[in-house]
């Protein structure tokens, strides 16, 4: 059997799940390898604040590493927090004898803005650990502490990697987070004297503990799987974007990334199409339900748990249509099936992370009185009121639409409709949590419509 690739982090603990160890670990399992931990410090600590720091004596903190390199080995090793100069030299002393990839993380202070380094650490990490390292990935103030330099601006990101290129390590990821103001985050990497900026969207979020811990981890995992070091920085900046958009929001402060949601999308991918299937089986079954199919014939969908565009939304290419007084797929289901009710389950979900499916069907006055007899609530959005910039925007009119309905109710509807525009169909949306319960909800209402 294939070995597993394993990933030691050594780091400290953090008590709210966010960062550390915890954040490591979780980015392993969602990328495939198996974690190893070394934890150096044990931290009283939540989304607003770290209350206590407990530094791991340098002695235990070596024979965590030596109890699981001697055993099981290593293929990266990931570094964190290094509470103490001594723990920060017995760490760098144990890896020497390691020939693995080592992304060094020089964390010095929490989110919160709590210190996490003691005196003498940073001398340490210049003169014992960068030497080792495949990889530095310092955000600007970590920067600047280890070279003494000052960074006013993309500008110079590229002077201050060299200096601490020259302290030995192979490579060095500058992160942009902290630089430069707008909409665009820009990392600085430097790879043997080459020098590339990565750009990704920078994300209006209050989910960003640990946003360093993951990208480093995910690194580090990457290279243990054997991706080159460039690639390894580029698909762990994709994760923690990802992790980011998808953060947590749990406590009072900074909530954490989500370095699961990765994970959670890939194992859910077979169930949302067996969802949708049995749910397009419903319709095909019912007697009643073609009463409720428009002019423009009808879709359904489901996204995955954290969706980002379409293509995360399982629909029926070519609709489901009515023939005679039944209805069938054009299709079988698959991602990015559907655009329209795709958009409206985007546009939800983005306010109600609980709504993952939708459906469109015919609104007539009788099927809005049907959906309030089944006892479903309704809101509603007015096409004339759209913005002119929405309008010039391809497909902006039910992202819009459903936000304004949502909005307007102050919670999340099961009905959202609009009574058109010039040359556009009046429409009714259902909403719900999968691909069954929207079904499920339309039949209520195509029961309701049929004659007593």
């Amino acid at each position: 059997m294939p070995k597993i690739p394993c990933v030691l982090t050594i780091a400290g603990s953090d008590s709210g799940g966010g960062a550390g160890i915890q954040a490591d670990l979780k980015t392993f399992a969602a990328l495939g390898v198996h974690g190893l931990s070394a934890v150096t410090a044990v931290t009283a600590q939540n989304t607003s604040e770290i209350r206590v720091i407990f530094p791991v004596p340098a002695e235990v903190i070596r024979q965590q590493i030596r109890a699981v390199t001697e055993d099981i080995g290593v293929d990266a090793v990931k570094t964190g927090m290094l509470p103490t100069a001594e723990a920060a030299s017995t760490v760098a002393s144990e890896l020497r004898s390691l020939d693995v990839p080592i992304v060094v993380d020089p964390v010095m202070k929490a989110t919160t803005g709590s210190r996490l380094m003691g005196e003498g650490v940073l001398k340490t990490l210049r003169e014992e650990l960068i030497p080792q390292a495949t990889l530095v990935t310092p955000n600007k103030f970590e920067a600047e502490a280890l070279t003494g330099l000052k960074i006013g601006g993309i500008d110079d990101v590229e002077r201050v990697a060299e200096r601490l290129a020259s302290l030995g390590t192979k490579a060095v990821l500058i992160k942009g987070g902290h630089i430069l103001a707008g909409g665009k985050a820009v990392d600085f990497l430097l790879v043997e004297g080459e020098g590339r900026r990565l750009e990704s969207e920078r994300l209006d979020v209050k989910t960003l503990h640990g946003t360093g811990c993951v990208l480093s981890s995910a690194v580090a995992a990457q290279l243990a799987k054997g991706e080159p070091l460039v690639r390894a920085v580029e698909l762990g900046k994709e994760f923690v974007s990802f992790s980011i958009r998808h953060g947590l929001r749990i406590g009072k402060g900074n909530g954490p990334t989500n370095p699961m949601a990765w994970l959670y999308n890939q194992a859910e991918r077979y169930a949302v199409l067996e969802n949708v299937s049995k749910a397009v089986a419903m319709l095909e079954e019912s007697d009643p339900f073609h009463r409720l199919v428009p002019e423009l014939q009808v879709n359904i969908g489901m996204s995955l748990p954290y969706p980002q565009d379409v293509s995360d939304v399982v629909g029926v290419p070519g609709r489901i249509v009515k023939i005679d007084t039944r209805v069938k797929a054009s299709s079988c289901p698959r991602f990015g099936g559907s655009r329209h009710v795709a958009k409206a389950i985007l546009a939800a979900n983005e306010l109600d992370p609980t709504i993952r499916a939708a459906i469109n069907i015919k609104h007539t006055a009788e099927t809005l009185e049907a959906c309030r007899r089944v006892g479903l609530k309704i809101s509603s959005y007015d096409r004339r009121e759209e913005p002119e910039e929405v309008k010039m925007t391809e497909g902006g009119t039910i992202p819009w639409g459903t936000r304004v309905a949502i909005r307007k109710l102050g919670s999340t509807p099961d009905i959202i409709y609009h009574d058109g525009d010039w040359g556009k169909e009046p429409m009714i949306e259902i909403l719900g949590i999968d691909a069954v319960d929207v079904a499920e909800k339309a039949l209520r209402v195509a029961e309701a419509l049929q004659p007593n």
